[in-house]
């Protein structure tokens, strides 16, 4: 039987803890007739909104989520936000104050569609 001392558990239960943060992430994305709504669960509780006012263009993207932003999750590099959980494609949004935003999505032609339907 193995047997670890309290500090070693510690730095187990922090390890498994994370993980299972990473796992459970989800990026749910709705287009509604105000705009887009989208939250990265459960790091987000309550849905973050872009609306149609805010944006200047957008469009179905192939990325390298390495090369681009270093990894996947949420990251930041200068004006530029991205929301992805897997995969390499996605919805490029620029918005008019400067700040582009990616958002993931596996189904990114039907996104675009629903965007392109909401705006009308």
């Amino acid at each position: 039987m193995l047997v670890l001392g309290p500090i070693l558990w510690g730095g187990l239960a922090i390890v498994v803890g994370v993980a299972g943060l990473i796992y459970s992430l989800r990026l749910h994305t709705e287009v509604r007739t105000d705009g887009i709504y989208f939250k990265m669960w459960p790091i987000h509780r309550s849905f973050r909104h872009i609306s149609w006012s805010e944006i200047e263009q957008y469009e179905s993207k192939q990325y390298s989520p390495l090369r681009e932003f270093g990894g996947w999750g949420i990251r930041w590099v200068p004006g530029k936000i991205a929301y992805n959980v897997s995969g390499s494609q996605g919805v490029w949004i620029e918005r008019k104050n400067g700040r582009s935003i990616l958002i993931g999505s596996q189904r990114t032609e039907e996104f675009v569609k629903a965007i392109s339907e909401a705006v009308q």
